[in-house]
């Protein structure tokens, strides 16, 4: 997970539009809201700049039918037609939960567990698969977004390095995990999976605000 710092998020479209201090407030007003608008910024002088301007000064032109949408790899914005994941895990090992949301609309698409005895890097990594394996059931060729290198690290090398123990309370955890390297190493895919950058924009949408 990237280091944690104070964000202010600005929604400039949404339940109720406004410059809000936690990613969870942000949230509860974009989740569900068919085309929200909403970014972080690093301070609350910057928030209220950007609130009381011209809002595609900074998130696009407003002539564009997808102002957000950028060149996958591009160092703009968050794509919002695409998935997020993310896991939280209280304790290491602990009881250890993952989902995934889409990531303009923050609407859930799974969530899992939670699961006893486990680490944040196994549901990371669970969830990155549960969503590849998902996207290309439904036939779908969106981005999906994760805040763990060393799970995309994990996906990318097809194994896990884990100094997790199986024991009687995680058996269905490591049940799991094999069953998702079996799946990558036996299946291929088109699905690009991003770095989000959580410096510039902010706790990413899965995020269990937890922190």
């Amino acid at each position: 997970m990237a280091k944690n710092m104070q964000k202010f998020y600005v929604v400039w479209k949404g339940i109720k539009p406004g410059i809000y201090k936690t990613w969870y407030e942000c949230q509860q007003q974009i989740k569900n809201f068919q085309g929200a608008y909403f970014k972080a910024f690093p301070n609350e002088t910057q928030a209220k700049v950007a609130y009381h301007g011209n809002m595609w000064d900074y998130i696009g032109k407003k002539e564009d039918k997808k102002p957000l949408k950028k060149t996958i790899g591009n160092a703009g914005e968050a794509i919002p037609e695409s998935w997020s994941v993310d896991a939280a895990c209280s304790g290491n090992p602990g009881v250890m939960e993952y989902q995934c949301v889409e990531t303009g609309s923050g609407i859930q698409i799974f969530h899992a567990g939670p699961f006893p005895d486990a680490t944040n890097n196994i549901g990371e990594f669970l969830a990155l698969v549960h969503a590849l394996a998902l996207l290309k059931q439904q036939g779908k060729n969106i981005p999906v977004y994760s805040d763990s290198k060393t799970a995309m690290s994990w996906v990318k090398k097809k194994t896990i390095n884990t100094n997790l123990q199986k024991t009687p309370k995680n058996a269905r955890v490591f049940e799991m995990i094999g069953r998702a390297l079996t799946w990558i190493k036996n299946n291929s895919w088109q699905t690009p999976i991003l770095k989000w950058d959580t410096e510039n924009w902010g706790e990413i949408p899965a995020d269990f605000g937890r922190k």
